[in-house]
Parts: structure tokens; C-alpha cells; sequence
């Protein structure tokens, strides 16, 4: 072992004691404190949303139309700051692809050109579930899958739950579509009672005007029979009234006749009476054989006067015969005008009913069409509102409607060998104690070699050669463990034993630098060290799931480096995460073996000023 100074060795004692005591602690409360944000460390993990959701109008029944897009409500909810797990980020399926392959996403969510499309189903009688998927890399971390599930299992419960909602809700409102379409129905219904039922009234109506027209009719009828009969006898007095007066004439010619031949007689007489009483005897007896002749003309006259008297009663007795014929036939013309008016009243009468029984008809007949056209578009309306389907059917939608988004989770590069998984971390694990077990049992350098005149970078080689050796060895056997138990395929055998000799020259070479720096003491700071790797180091799970600042350190850890390049080659990821997890033990083992040089080179001026001290102080 390497002799310092007895003051350095002192205080190298009391570090060396204390990192001892705190030791457990710091094993514990590492893995405590990385923790203590676990939940808050889940929304900090990337993640990568691809929405290639198709836009959906939704035309109602009264023809507006309502643009359906649930990919954008869904990625909406995800990046909003409620979201309760994963930091996602909205991008294309090419970069979220390449950005999955280099880990810089742990996850992508990809929503579906038919999303939407599938959730309108729901109201259909063939509904189908919108499905999601989630896809993620085990080659980057084992534990995004199950966290994945976990998560994804509860958005789509989440906004499931929305969407049946809100299906529940269009469901109520289909209810009460269909009451309004019954209720619809039943005015139709009324309306078509209201109508029969006028219907029936103006038919009625049309019988009871019929009834009265046809009275009527009668009446007319009789009125026309009795003013005929009427007309008859009126035309018969008429003829005999003619006839009579036709006699008249006669009379008033032998009345004339009569008068004058009286007249000529008185005269004659009046003038043979003055002759009478003449002295002449011869004219006294003319005028008495005058007036006697003239008196027996008088007397023939008379007897023609009873005559014309006969005559003259005949003419008056016919005249009035006619004259009672056509009062008579007057009377019963008379008596017929008022049957032939109140038939034609009773038919005018019969005629505005038999009009107004046609229009309630007719106004009946409109209501019950209107009535029977309600109904039918009520009925209709209903009928559509309940959608028929069979129980298959009707089993299928409430699976859907319970549950109307779905998800599944694609793993890339998938690892199901528990072993393989657990083989990650600890052969990196096992490197970093096998490089301590090393220099616990060994010496970083013989007792002589800092005395000597060789080179310190020869040295070096030499001590760390020896414990390279054992490293390699240690490397070596792990990896056939890892085919003989892991199941890790022989193909990956050169590559996986390469990087495993490279993780274990550059732990060693580190454990080297501390052994030559601190001593014994080196070896504790490993174990130190080893803590905060234990808790900082990713691989298994997404390090953001840790607090902040071990997110933070565990990009520059060596065991960081160390699992995730093995992971990524038992998994078959990206060789690019390999080369830069190389690029980087390559470099934390070089920067060990500078500091390494240099820690060497101050403890042999260290331990050649010890050597000329001690003559000085023999000296004196």
C-alpha cells in the first residue's frame, strides 16, 4: 500500500470514517430522497403525440352541420396542464419515430385517421370502439411499457367516460325527441278524431240538407201541380168570360136596336096622337089607324124587349160564369204561389244546408288528412328514434358504450425475459463491485515502484495492467452468464462481450485513480458513489420519474452509460445509443487514467520529499 504523510494520513483516517458511518444513510436516504417526486416525475417524462384524426360533419336532422374532431379535443386534454401523467408533445409519426429510436421520447401516442369517425358510431346499431395505440422501446427503459399501460388505461377511461357522457346526454335528448315525435303523434291522433268527428257532423249536415232540399223539392212540386191546375182553370174562365163577352156585343147591337126602333114608335106614336085630335075626320082616322098600327108594332117590339131581356141574362150569366171560373183559378193560382214559394224556400233552405254540410265535410276531410299526415310523421319520427337490433347487437353496443375507447401498447425491440431485463443493470452493477473487490485485496503498485526510476505513465500501465487482467476476466464470465441464464442469443455474443470489457477497463481504471488518490479511503467513495448511481441511474425506468437533481447528474454517471448500452444491445435497439454509451465509458476510462498519471506523480514527489526529509532529520 502507498505511504503518505503521517498528517495527511490523519485527516485521510477521519474522512475515510465518517463516509463509513454515513455510508448505510446514504444508500437509504438516496433512494428516498430520488423518490420523493416520484409523482410529479411521471409528468415530466417525454412523450410524443401523432393526431392523424380526420375532421367528421355531423349533419343534424334539421340539416346543420357540426364539425366532430376528438382527436384534437383528446390532445388538447393531454397537453394541458392537467394532464396527470407524461410531458406530451405534439408532433408528426416520422420525427416521433426517429425521437423513440434515440430515446429522446419514451412513448407515442397515436391517435387514428378513423377516430372520430368510430366514436360517431356510437349512435348507430353498428357502433365500434376508436382505438388508440401507444408504442414504446425497451431498449431505452423496461418500465415505460407497464407505466404506459397504466397510464393509458386511465386517459381513455377518463375521456371515455366524457364520451359516453356525452352519449348518455344525446341519448336523453333522442328520448325526448321521441316523446316531442309522439306527442306529435298524439296531436295527429286528436287532430284526426277532431276531423272524423266533423266530418261525421258535415255528413249530417249533408243528409239533413238533403232531407230538407228533398222536402222542399216535394213542396215545389205540389206548388207547381196546384199553380198549373190553377192556370188551367183560370185559362177555361177566361174562355168562357171571352165567350160571354162575345154574347155582350150582341146585346148591346139588339139593346141599340131595340131603343131605337122604341124610339122611332114613341116618336111615330107622339106624332099620330096629335093627328088625332085633327077636325079633320079624314086625318083623325088616319092617325088612329096609324097609332094602332104603330101600338101593335110597339107590342112586337115589346115581346122582342123580353127577348133581348133573355138574351141579355144569358150574356151577364156567362160573363159571370167566367168570371167565377177565373176567380177560381185565381184562388187556386193563388194557393199554389204560396206552395210553389215556401217549396222553393224549403229548397233554398235545403240547398245552403246541403252547401253548408258539404263544407264541414269538406273542412272534416282536410282535418283528417292533416290529422292522418301527423300521425304518420309522429309515428315515423318515433320510429326512428328506436333503433331495432338483435341481442348480439344490443350486447355489442353496451360493450362499447361502456367502454368506447380503446388502446393498445406496442413495445419496440421487445424484452419479456426477466432475467434479460435484470441482466442490464446488474452486469454493469457487478463490473463496478468486481473493480472494487479488486483493488480491496490488491495493490495499485508494488512496494518499491515509487522509488524507482521508471516512468510514471509505465507505472501506471503496469498496476492497472495487472488489475485489467482480473476485469476482463470478471467481464468475461458475466457475459456467459448471460447466455447460459439470460437466454441472450449467441449473435449478440461478440458485441455484448466488447462492451462489457469496455465498461470493465473503464471501471477499473477508475477505481485505479481512486486508490492512487485517496488510499483505502478510495474505496469507500466508491461505495459512495455507487449510492447515488444505484438511485440516478436510468435504464430500468425513465429517470425523470426521479427528483430533479438526480435527473440531472445521471447524464454524466459512467453506470448510467453502462446500462443503457447494454440494454440497448440485449434489446436490439438503436446502435447509434450504444456508440455514444462507448464514446462515453471510452472517455470516463481515459480521464481516469490521466488523473490517474497525475495523482502518481504527486504521490512520489510526496513520498520522495519524505524520503529526503527523513536523512535531514537524521543529520541533525
Amino acid at each position: 500500500m502507498i505511504r503518505s504523510h503521517p498528517g495527511r494520513t490523519r485527516w485521510g483516517t477521519r474522512l475515510t470514517v465518517a463516509l463509513v458511518a454515513v455510508l448505510p444513510l446514504a444508500f437509504a436516504g438516496l433512494f428516498v430522497a430520488s423518490l420523493g417526486d416520484a409523482n410529479d416525475g411521471i409528468r415530466r417524462i417525454p412523450a410524443a403525440v401523432v393526431n392523424a384524426d380526420t375532421l367528421i360533419q355531423q349533419k343534424a336532422a334539421d340539416g346543420t352541420t357540426t364539425p366532430i374532431f376528438a382527436g384534437r379535443q383528446l390532445v388538447t386534454e393531454l397537453t394541458g396542464s392537467s394532464n396527470p401523467a407524461f410531458d406530451w408533445k405534439v408532433t408528426n409519426a416520422e420525427k416521433a419515430k426517429s425521437e423513440l429510436a434515440a430515446g429522446t421520447v419514451y412513448a407515442i401516442l397515436t391517435v387514428p385517421k378513423d377516430f372520430s369517425k368510430s366514436l360517431l358510431t356510437l349512435s348507430t346499431d353498428a357502433p365500434r370502439q376508436a382505438r388508440l395505440s401507444i408504442r414504446t422501446d425497451d431498449a431505452h427503459s423496461y418500465l415505460t411499457a407497464p407505466l404506459a399501460q397504466t397510464v393509458g388505461a386511465s386517459m381513455v377511461s377518463a375521456f371515455g367516460q366524457q364520451i359516453t357522457a356525452n352519449y348518455l346526454g344525446g341519448v336523453s335528448a333522442s328520448i325526448g325527441t321521441l316523446g316531442s315525435s309522439l306527442a306529435t303523434a298524439a296531436d295527429g291522433a286528436s287532430k284526426l278524431a277532431d276531423g272524423a268527428s266533423a266530418l261525421g257532423a258535415g255528413l249530417g249536415g249533408l243528409g239533413s240538407g238533403a232531407s230538407s232540399a228533398q222536402e222542399g223539392a216535394a213542396g215545389l212540386t205540389s206548388g207547381i201541380a196546384k199553380y198549373t191546375g190553377g192556370v188551367s182553370a183560370l185559362s177555361v174562365g177566361l174562355g168562357q168570360l171571352k165567350a160571354g163577352a162575345g154574347g155582350l156585343s150582341g146585346i148591346s147591337s139588339g139593346v141599340t136596336q131595340f131603343t131605337g126602333g122604341v124610339s122611332q114608335l114613341s116618336a111615330a106614336i107622339a106624332a099620330a096622337s096629335v093627328e088625332l085630335s085633327s077636325p079633320d075626320p079624314v086625318k083623325a082616322r088616319v092617325a088612329a089607324a096609324t097609332v094602332q098600327a104603330l101600338s101593335a108594332r110597339l107590342a112586337s117590339a115589346a115581346a122582342g124587349g123580353a127577348s133581348l131581356a133573355t138574351q141579355t141574362a144569358g150574356g151577364i150569366a156567362g160573363v159571370q160564369s167566367g168570371i167565377a171560373r177565373s176567380a177560381s183559378g185565381a184562388a187556386t193560382l193563388s194557393a199554389g204561389s204560396g206552395a210553389l214559394s215556401t217549396g222553393a224556400q224549403s229548397l233554398r233552405d235545403g240547398l245552403g244546408r246541403l252547401a253548408a254540410g258539404a263544407t264541414t265535410a269538406a273542412t272534416g276531410a282536410d282535418s283528417l288528412t292533416s290529422g292522418a299526415t301527423a300521425l304518420a310523421g309522429g309515428l315515423r319520427d318515433g320510429a326512428a328514434r328506436v333503433p331495432g337490433s338483435t341481442p348480439e347487437q344490443q350486447k355489442q353496443a353496451a360493450s362499447v358504450i361502456a367502454n368506447p375507447v380503446g388502446f393498445s401498447v406496442v413495445r419496440n425491440h421487445e424484452v419479456n425475459n426477466l432475467a434479460q431485463t435484470v441482466a442490464t443493470f446488474m452486469v454493469p452493477l457487478g463490473l463496478w463491485l468486481g473493480a472494487l473487490a479488486i483493488f480491496l485485496i490488491a495493490r495499485p503498485l508494488a512496494r518499491g515502484a515509487l522509488a524507482s526510476t521508471a516512468r510514471s505513465g509505465r507505472l501506471l500501465a503496469s498496476g492497472l495492467g495487472r488489475a485489467a487482467a482480473v476485469a476482463l476476466a470478471q467481464a468475461l464470465l458475466l457475459v456467459l452468464l448471460l447466455r447460459l441464464t439470460a437466454g441472450v442469443t449467441w449473435l449478440l455474443l461478440p458485441v455484448t462481450l466488447a462492451f462489457s470489457l469496455l465498461i470493465a477497463v473503464a471501471f477499473t481504471s477508475f477505481h485505479y485513480l481512486l486508490t492512487l488518490a485517496f488510499g483505502r479511503g478510495g474505496l469507500v467513495i466508491s461505495l459512495a458513489l455507487l449510492a447515488v448511481q444505484l438511485t440516478a441511474t436510468g435504464g430500468l425506468f425513465p429517470v425523470q420519474l426521479l427528483a430533479k437533481p438526480f435527473e440531472a447528474i445521471s447524464g454524466v454517471l459512467p453506470l448510467s452509460y453502462a446500462v443503457t448500452g447494454m440494454q440497448s444491445i440485449i434489446a436490439g435497439g438503436n446502435p447509434a445509443t450504444v456508440i455514444t454509451a462507448a464514446l462515453a465509458l471510452i472517455g470516463f476510462g481515459v480521464a481516469s487514467l490521466l488523473l490517474g498519471v497525475v495523482a502518481l506523480r504527486r504521490t512520489r514527489r510526496a513520498q520522495g520529499m519524505r524520503l529526503f526529509a527523513e536523512p535531514v532529520a537524521a543529520l541533525s
